[in-house]
């Protein structure tokens, strides 16, 4: 049976958390099995392109499949929790989670140019860069502070931190 873990990732619009999980999963999947979870919880993400088929089924209601040589992508109506999104994705070794804060799930809160300190109370984590001075701020001694350009430092903590799933 293999190892799978999870790690979250939090932060305000803009913060860099994509470009910190794309970093991540570039390096991570050399050697391992990565799956990424990303929540919109304002609904605004497009998936597909209106009048093509797949669209054409969505807009039915139906769950939905598209099947090609190289990918499967799978449209759903219905939200999924997190446990039935790591069954239907299976094979991972790490699952990285943008967004979600309500998941159980240890977290790394990403800032640039200020911290929202609100995210101390679901984060054991923060990543920064040089725009923060952390002298400006009270951060319990119980987060771990992670430079964001370091993304070796960050792979570094969500192998020790993350859950196994």
């Amino acid at each position: 049976m293999r190892k799978r873990s999870a790690v979250a990732f939090t932060g305000p619009s803009n913060s860099g958390k994509t470009t910190l999980i794309q970093k991540i999963a570039n390096i991570l999947i050399r050697d391992h099995k990565v799956a990424i979870v990303k929540n919109d919880p304002k609904d605004k993400a497009v998936f597909d392109v209106e009048g093509k088929d797949s669209w054409k089924f969505f807009q039915t209601g139906a769950e939905v499949v598209v099947t090609s040589p190289t990918r499967t992508t799978y449209f759903s109506h219905r939200n999924k929790s997190i446990e039935e999104i790591v069954r239907m994705v299976d094979d991972f070794d790490y699952l990285l989670v943008e967004g979600l804060k309500t998941l159980p799930l240890p977290r790394i809160a990403i800032f640039r140019n200020t911290i929202d300190e609100s995210y101390f109370l679901c984060s054991e984590a923060i990543a920064l860069d040089d725009s923060i001075d952390i002298n400006d701020y009270e951060i319990p001694e119980n987060i771990d502070i992670l430079d964001l350009n370091d993304t070796i430092q960050i792979i570094d903590w969500v192998k020790k931190h993350a859950k196994a799933v």
